[in-house]
């Protein structure tokens, strides 16, 4: 079968935790299983895990290039074989294989997401004899086995299901958008692409683990309609954000406001409603301050502190609840209102302040693993996190959260950056200008001196190396990955440069004025 993500992905760690993938060099079948039944388990609720057999690991944890691989004519064997072991599991599991190539060599991956039937049990050792059953989990990058309070939680947690991979009896094969389906599978870069127009719709939502059920009663799950569903709302009613804004307050004049409803997919409605922010709410402040030469700079709200509350909003909502993601927009703040709160596992006192809200508990999680594929998030209890940072590059008070004591409510307060108030202009401060912006922050291509420099050194690395990859420039700007990637996108969008041929044995070409250079 087709991996739900690219391969690159996985060998340098992006998009997926580094504690949901394991590198083995050899087929251990002991060990291996050992992690298959742990990443079914999921005791973390982090969607299961992937098993790249054939690939050695540095110790820095990333994997070892170009890969050993493994021998072809063994493969067949140990596909066999796991036809027998997958037999022990206590209740049957299955978990997904597929033979990748990986610098000119053979690797066997592993997939095994979360079990709808969990907690599973195997042997400690499949190829033994005497067969002792036992329940692992995952502790940090490893395979334990459960004992004691981790033991009766996970027997527990069997009846505890996120509600997105719930299969829905109600969502049928004609719901789900073939558009919005190719257009996630182009932009990760996985195989499944190839395949989606050649194929049952079924078989595809098959290999992507988005159905669920007993052979004669397969079902989709919620999670299906949610990303790839243009009219979610059918099943979830309320899934839609709303926007009110009060130009002179709410307490003002809570007769002066205008409202806007954003609904679809929720990739959709995430990128309407940042388009509706980058349109007509975000703009940059350039001053001049005396005897200074460089000119202060500041957004009203940083682009990516607001996404990532959006996003966030959107993510940890409970679909069950018919209400909207609530949007406030006033002259001191932007505050985002969804349902319920943060779940119990959180204490009031991390809530109150703001630093990381890490909860073991999530209800959409297989909903993250998405949003996470589509950039649009980086990964589970980093929200808070990424916040507060964007707001304090920017030169922004900190956000605000709170929740009732019953967490009916979450609310998020992002305050409007001093500089974009109604303050005057001092004599060591002189206001050049105030710039409306239809792109966004940096990251959407304000224009900034920063960005522009980094921009300029994407397109010179490319210059020197047309087949330079995203986390070889990222190396050497002192950023991460994910930012390049994202300049990179901004730049291919804007007619900057473009990609010949895929991701492997592919290359990038600068454009300017129309003439490849």
């Amino acid at each position: 079968m087709a991996l739900p993500i690219n391969i690159e992905d996985l060998l340098n760690k992006r998009k997926i935790e580094g504690n949901r993938i394991e590198f083995k060099k050899g087929w251990n079948p002991a060990d291996i299983y050992h992690s298959i039944c742990a990443f079914a388990n999921d005791f973390d609720n982090l969607g299961g895990g992937y098993i790249l057999v054939g690939v050695e690991q540095h110790d820095n944890g990333l994997a070892k290039r170009p890969v050993s691989g493994i021998n072809i004519e063994a493969v067949d064997g140990i596909l066999k074989q796991m036809v027998g072991f997958n037999n022990m599991f206590d209740p049957y599991y299955l978990p997904r294989i597929s033979v990748e190539e990986v610098d000119g060599q053979q690797v066997l991956v592993i997939w095994a997401p979360s079990g709808v039937n969990r907690p599973y049990a195997i042997p400690m050792d499949v190829q033994a004899k005497v067969k002792q059953m036992r329940y692992y989990v995952r502790s940090g990058s490893s395979s334990i086995i459960a004992k004691g309070e981790v033991l009766d939680e996970l027997r527990d947690m069997a009846n505890r299901v996120p509600f997105d991979e719930r299969p829905n009896p109600n969502i049928a094969m004609s719901d789900i958008s073939m558009v919005l389906l190719r257009d996630y599978l182009a932009t990760i870069g996985s195989k499944l692409e190839a395949s989606l127009f050649t194929q049952p719709l079924v078989e595809t939502l098959e290999q992507m683990e988005l159905m669920a059920g007993p052979t004669e009663n397969r079902m989709i799950k919620n999670v299906a309609a949610m990303m790839f569903c243009e009219h979610p709302e059918k099943f979830f009613p309320y899934t839609q954000v709303e926007i009110v804004v009060f130009p002179d307050g709410k307490v003002k004049n809570p007769q002066n406001f205008t409202e806007k409803t954003f609904k679809g997919s929720i990739p959709q409605i995430i990128k309407q409603t940042m388009d509706f922010f980058s349109t007509n709410i975000l703009y940059e402040t350039v001053e001049k301050v005396s005897g200074k030469q460089e000119a202060n700079r500041y957004w009203n709200y940083p682009y990516d502190a607001l996404e990532e509350a959006v996003v966030n909003s959107l993510y940890h909502r409970d679909y069950a609840q018919h209400e909207p993601v609530e949007i406030t927009i006033e002259p001191e703040g932007i505050s985002i209102l969804n349902c319920p709160g943060p779940d119990r596992s959180i204490p009031m006192s991390a809530i109150e302040k703001g630093d990381i809200l890490k909860s073991r508990r999530y209800r959409n999680r297989r909903l993250g693993d998405f949003l996470k594929e589509l950039d649009l998030t980086e990964g589970r209890s980093t929200g808070v996190p990424t916040i507060q940072e964007k707001l304090a590059d920017n030169g922004s008070l900190r956000a605000t959260f709170e929740t009732t004591e019953d967490r009916l409510t979450f609310l998020i307060h992002i305050p409007v950056h001093a500089g974009c108030g109604n303050k005057p202009a001092t004599e060591k401060t002189t206001v050049i200008t105030t710039e409306k912006s239809a792109i966004g922050s940096e990251k959407k291509g304000s224009g900034s001196e920063k960005s522009s420099e980094k921009n300029q050194a994407i397109i010179s690395a490319i210059r020197l190396n047309p087949k330079v990859t995203a986390a070889e420039i990222a190396m050497k700007l002192g950023v991460s990955s994910r930012a390049v990637e994202k300049r990179i996108k901004t730049l291919r969008e804007n007619g900057v440069i473009r990609r010949i041929g895929g991701d492997k044995g592919g290359y990038w070409e600068v454009i300017e004025n129309g003439i490849e250079q």
